[in-house]
């Protein structure tokens, strides 16, 4: 199937709704296979196989109330690379909330503005519209308010049911859970309005449940992302969360708490709930962590420090942090978090104080080990969710070694990964993939750099015949990582 673009694909729900569901952010109508995509320039490596997977919201039916981002359906599109062949799918997940609406016709879930998880008047969708993480074969679909785990065909994009282990914790799962591609584990988190608020847990290659403990917190919290090392895992405790009194009567407000601490919560990978350390740092907000690694008796933690709006005289203003993390505006710099595990001592620093970047990457296949580059994009410093370049990071020093940018005012790039070469020589020996919708030519293709230079420019660029909304995270899973590739030939 090939689809033309056309300007009704912008505005599906016409502009009732606000411009979260117009223009980039509009939702697509179906599913579909692309293949025999035209190349507007380069070719495809045939050293490049595997899947590049990407999910964010796309709601299928008009919105009950007022719409947020965080509430659409998740839909996934995916690039399959084999051999310097090339084909794009997309397709929604199979939640439970998806097939209920499928069968009532309509809308019947409600949004963040609206309403929080639990009101049976205004139930809260879980759309599995976050993130998605490989493991054992599969592919992850999760949510960032702690949800199901819906297992996807990488292949197919088919939803092949929930994660059963997890399912059997009696909890869920959060959007950014982690996979340690050298042992096959996946460590994750989920969190609650209900005591102790947290659980970590670890799952092993096979996808059987291997350990589950409580993390006790002072209370409800909204951690956003975690991070493992070799041997630990590190969980956040962050000064933004429901305000009590909304909360009480099902509403969705946040606070900032300048006077509380940032705390990371260091615990072994297979450790014990009394095992957990906490270490107190900056109050910030965190959405996402780039890697995490040890060095000596450091554990070292690097990602994007969501910075708190300020007063004129330099003090946190606590009720505009608040709101700009509620309605998705980003103040990020790259931040260097570092916590000794012999001493107790801690030191934060930042890498780059002079560029808004977040949706970081890195060569995923070093998850939890040192690791010298990674892959962000450049957040427009006033347009919501707009990615208007790629970058990469010299992760030690800080530095940009090397970005590109097609059209600061119009480029609308997704989530970049990278992704090896076929029996790659370094860490930066591969690619990085990337969507990107141009709005004002009306033009998306796929774009690929080489991971080494992203400055000389897309290698290859391949028209896809229709636009794909702005989302969210996304990821490379290699071809020895999914469970029956050789079908696919």
């Amino acid at each position: 199937m090939n689809a033309v673009l056309r300007e009704d694909n912008y505005a599906p729900f016409g502009d009732d709704f606000g411009p979260m569901l117009t223009g980039p952010f509009a939702p697509l109508a179906d599913e579909s296979v692309l293949t025999d995509l035209p190349l507007l320039m380069g070719r495809i490596p045939a050293d490049l196989n595997g899947v590049y997977m990407r999910c964010g919201p796309n709601p299928r039916f008009a919105p009950n109330g007022r719409y947020h981002p965080f509430d659409g359906d998740g839909m996934i599109h995916a690039a399959e690379f084999r051999q310097g062949k090339l084909t794009v799918r997309n397709r929604w997940v199979r939640t439970d909330a998806w097939q209920r609406e499928d069968a009532a016709g309509r809308a019947t879930y409600w949004g963040i503005r609206e309403t929080l998880a639990g009101r049976d008047d205004k139930p809260l969708k879980d759309g599995a519209n976050t993130d998605l993480v490989g493991h054992g074969g599969k592919v992850l679909a999760l949510w960032y308010m702690a949800g199901d785990a819906y297992e996807i065909d990488p292949l197919t994009l088919e939803t092949l049911g929930k994660q059963q282990a997890i399912v059997g914790t009696g909890g869920k799962v959060s959007a950014h859970a982690k996979c340690d591609e050298i042992t096959g584990e996946l460590m994750f988190f989920d969190y609650g309005n209900v005591a102790p608020y947290m659980h970590y847990g670890v799952l092993d290659a096979a996808g059987k449940l291997a350990h589950y403990v409580p993390v006790d917190l002072p209370g409800p919290r909204l951690p956003h992302d975690m991070a493992v090392s070799e041997h630990y895992s590190v969980v956040h405790d962050l000064p933004l969360f429901h305000n009590e009194e909304a909360m009480k009567i099902g509403r969705h407000k946040l606070d900032f708490h300048p006077e509380l601490s940032t705390r990371f919560g260091v615990i072994p990978r297979h450790g014990s709930a009394d095992q957990m350390r906490w270490f107190d740092f900056t109050p910030c907000f965190l959405y996402h962590v780039v890697n995490t690694w040890e060095e000596g008796d450091w554990l070292v933690m690097v990602g994007c420090r969501y910075m708190p709006a300020t007063r004129a005289d330099g003090s946190i203003d606590a009720e505009r942090t608040a709101k700009n993390v509620a309605e998705l505006v980003m103040t990020a710099r790259l931040w260097r978090w570092r916590m000794n595990l012999k001493t107790g001592q801690t030191e934060e620093q930042c890498l780059d104080a002079g560029r808004n970047v977040e949706f970081p990457t890195y060569n995923a296949a070093l998850t939890g080990r040192r690791t010298r580059y990674g892959y962000l994009i450049d957040h427009h410093d006033t347009t919501i969710l707009q990615w208007n370049g790629i970058r990469k990071y010299d992760l030690d020093s800080g530095a940009s070694l090397s970005a590109w940018t097609d059209d600061v005012a119009h480029s609308w790039y997704s989530e970049p990964w990278f992704a090896a070469a076929d029996r790659p020589q370094s860490e930066d020996h591969g690619y990085v993939i990337a969507f990107q919708f141009n709005d004002a030519t009306q033009r998306q293709t796929l774009d690929l750099f080489d991971a080494r230079d992203l400055g000389r420019g897309p290698l290859a660029q391949i028209a896809i015949p229709r636009h794909i909304p702005t989302g969210f995270h996304g990821c490379w899973v290699g071809a020895p990582r999914i469970a029956g590739w050789e079908r696919g030939r």
